[in-house]
């Protein structure tokens, strides 16, 4: 006999009860945000807003499926099943965070803040769930398949992304590495650097947008679309010198390419999507891969 149906429900402690976990009262709290010239009137009604969201969505459930509730700090130890729906209840980052724990499992967006997120991935109302979620389970249509980056290190560390990875020094210092392009001898390049970004097309209204527009729109790259197999990637400030050179600088990545960095700093670091604290570690002449994942996420239109 199957399992029935799990819907995974996602969300993230709001700011407001950040606030007062912290300042022990909604007085406290309120105090402190005056002191800064903020009032907390706006802080407890996008609360209220994020938590009618989530319940509005726990209400719509079928009362045949089973439910589970897991919020954002916790799903690093959290176990998605392949018959799971995610239902992500939030801002567009909360399905950047949990793109990676997820292996072809359809993601419904539930913007909690419409007009204040830009809903790029969290495309749909609290009130749309009840037709979404049956839907969900065999949508063959009307469901994105967007492209995420990974990061796979010589003794097999790996790391998954939906927008970004980002690779330098953990301090944020110049970091020390030889880059290089797979199936290109030539292409090797000892580097000091502030890092180097490899995005996504969703990625592109983020970081990596902001490096692109830098190089006056590219440096002749075209951005790509979400659902594109193809990734750019920039070294950002790099620093020529007799010992360290600034050719490669930017290129495109497509599904048969790959871009290779080998540390020769004593600690780089990879992370995803801006999570410092989910990081790949490098030592000394380890060597890092980054290129399009096989994986993909799977998102509700």
């Amino acid at each position: 006999m199957s399992l029935a149906p799990r819907v995974v429900l996602v969300h993230r402690t709001t700011e407001y009860e950040e606030l007062v976990a912290h300042h022990g009262t909604h007085g406290q709290a309120a105090f402190f945000l005056s002191s800064r010239g903020r009032g907390i009137g706006e802080v407890a009604e996008r609360h209220h807003r994020s938590k009618a969201a989530l319940a509005s969505v726990t209400a719509a459930v079928p009362l045949t499926w089973r439910q589970a509730l897991v919020e954002r700090r916790d799903l690093d130890r959290f176990l998605f099943a392949p018959e799971d729906v995610v239902v992500v209840v939030g801002q567009d980052g909360l399905v950047a965070n949990v793109a990676k724990y997820l292996a072809g499992q359809p993601v419904v967006g539930i913007d909690t803040d419409p007009g204040r997120n830009p809903g790029v991935l969290v495309r749909h109302r609290a009130a749309d769930a009840a037709r979404l979620l049956p839907g969900a389970l065999t949508a063959a249509t009307g469901v994105d398949e967007l492209t995420m980056v990974e990061a796979v290190a010589d003794d097999t560390q790996r790391l998954v992304a939906l927008n970004e990875i980002y690779l330098g020094s953990a301090g944020h210092q110049t970091a020390r590495y030889r880059l290089g392009l797979d199936g290109d001898r030539g292409a090797v390049e000892t580097q000091a650097s502030s890092g180097v970004l490899v995005g996504t097309g969703t990625g592109a209204t983020g970081w990596i947008r902001s490096v692109w527009q830098e190089r006056q729109g590219g440096g002749g790259l075209r951005l790509p679309s979400p659902t594109e197999e193809r990734l750019l990637w920039y070294v950002r400030e790099a620093w020529p010198s007799p010992a360290t050179g600034t050719s490669l600088v930017a290129g495109e990545l497509t599904r048969s390419a790959a871009l290779r960095l080998t540390a020769e700093s004593e600690r780089l670091i990879a992370f995803g999507d801006g999570m410092e604290g989910d990081a790949l570690e490098l030592t000394w002449g380890q060597t890092v891969r980054v290129g399009v994942c096989e994986q993909r996420l799977r998102l509700m239109g």
